[in-house]
């Protein structure tokens, strides 16, 4: 039990039937604009209508998220507590098989219980994102903590603000860097392993590091399915789906990306895994222009990997998976030779593999083309949800033959 006193929050009946299922949000209502001034980060009693304790919570108010669950007890959250949440998380993972591989995330926000708190390791180092500023003033416990669990060469810090994509679109200011929290710097061109294949990642510039590990398990199965083919990468990013093609025996890779500076990436990904670049194609263009192009010149590809951001916005077209995906695989059936291989990908938290299968049925139908579906799967084991956070299990990736309808 905790010895110290703290703001005790009321909240409403929904609210309190969700957490007694073991979801750890408090969204902001008319029973939170009623509680207590307090400081971001301060730790919060939540109590039902009739007086009962609901737990202890993480506090904070600029966010529609006001409050996120740490326990349904009364705790401090202090060394002791937290070492033992980060030893828990690394003895659920004792149970899996990373191969090959040095990068992996040691805790995943809800499904690991630190909601909001994500921590991915780099090889030697370490990263962490927090998606609300309530953990900010935590940090130095934090990296306490994981010094004790991890022994890290350093750690990196993030925080990611929940409108990323108008940061990464430059509409207000540039995207967030990460800071050294502890240890020593890591290298710009420090390298990783992912199923034995070498990846570049940059810690410290940019939104994201570079590598997508959430994808794991789906880039091992695509570097088979690619074997003896012709593959198109379109969002292609640093190329790690490509390189995996490639290394698994692709004829030919064809990567487009919007982002020439993330296509150069992508050469110096290849070449890390001794395979030269200059026998496959990089395409630095908008994808939906691309795909016309590539319709008019008459080209087919057996396998086409889509796997776009949730919004993107460039000079010729804007996208977002919830309104755009159909137009997409519209104009990508159109360059699958029958038989081939569509796979599919969405991060968007908020739209159900249901939704996603609709969109992808939709886009079929214009084209009188049949979606067979062979494979369904969602990100790695090291990102885990938990059965009372359904947002947790984000990620759609769906593998379907192609063929002409009889």
């Amino acid at each position: 039990m905790s010895g110290k006193k703290r703001n005790r929050c009321v909240i409403g009946s929904e609210t309190a039937r969700m957490l007694n299922l073991g979801h750890p949000w408090v969204i902001a209502d008319r029973y939170t604009s009623r509680w207590p001034q307090a400081a971001c980060g301060n730790l919060i009693e939540l109590r039902s209508e009739s007086g009962e304790s609901m737990g202890t919570a993480l506090y904070d108010p600029t966010s529609r998220i006001i409050a996120r669950r740490l326990s349904a007890r009364s705790i401090d959250l202090d060394r002791n507590w937290l070492v033992h949440r980060l030893e828990q998380a690394r003895k659920n993972r004792n149970w899996l098989d990373f191969g090959d591989t040095t990068v992996a995330r040691l805790v995943n926000a809800e499904g690991d219980g630190l909601p909001g708190l994500t921590v991915d390791r780099y090889g030697d180092f370490l990263m962490v994102q927090y998606y609300t500023l309530a953990w900010e003033s935590h940090l130095p416990l934090i990296v306490t903590a994981l010094q004790e669990v991890y022994a890290p060469r350093g750690i990196y810090g993030k925080y990611r603000p929940q409108e990323t994509r108008k940061l990464s679109a430059g509409k207000k200011g540039r995207p967030p860097q990460s800071r050294l929290l502890a240890g020593q710097k890591a290298s710009t061109d420090l390298t990783v392993r992912e199923n034995g294949l070498l990846y570049r990642v940059d810690l410290i510039k940019d939104l994201h590091t570079g590598l997508f590990h959430d994808q794991r398990k789906t880039r091992l199965e695509f570097r088979r399915l690619a074997a003896g083919c012709s593959v198109l990468n379109l969002f292609a990013y640093t190329g790690a789906f490509s390189v995996a093609a490639a290394a698994g025996g692709a004829v030919q890779v064809t990567s487009v990306d919007v982002a020439g500076r993330y296509l150069d990436w992508a050469c110096e990904n290849f070449r890390l895994n001794e395979i030269r670049p200059e026998g496959h194609e990089f395409i630095t263009g908008d994808c939906f222009v691309e795909l016309d192009r590539m319709a008019k010149a008459g080209r087919f590809f057996d396998v086409i990997l889509m796997d776009p951001p949730s919004f993107s916005t460039t000079r010729k077209s804007r996208f977002s998976t919830s309104g755009g995906t159909a137009d997409l695989v519209q104009k990508t059936l159109r360059l699958l030779n029958p038989g081939g291989l569509l796979v599919t990908s969405s991060n968007l938290q908020k739209m159900s593999l249901e939704s996603y299968l609709k969109e992808l049925r939709k886009g079929s139908l214009v084209t009188g083309r049949h979606l067979q579906v062979i494979s369904v799967s969602g990100q790695a084991e090291d990102f885990p949800f938990t059965a009372s956070f359904p947002e947790g299990n984000y990620l759609k990736y769906v593998v379907s033959v192609v063929q002409d309808k009889i």
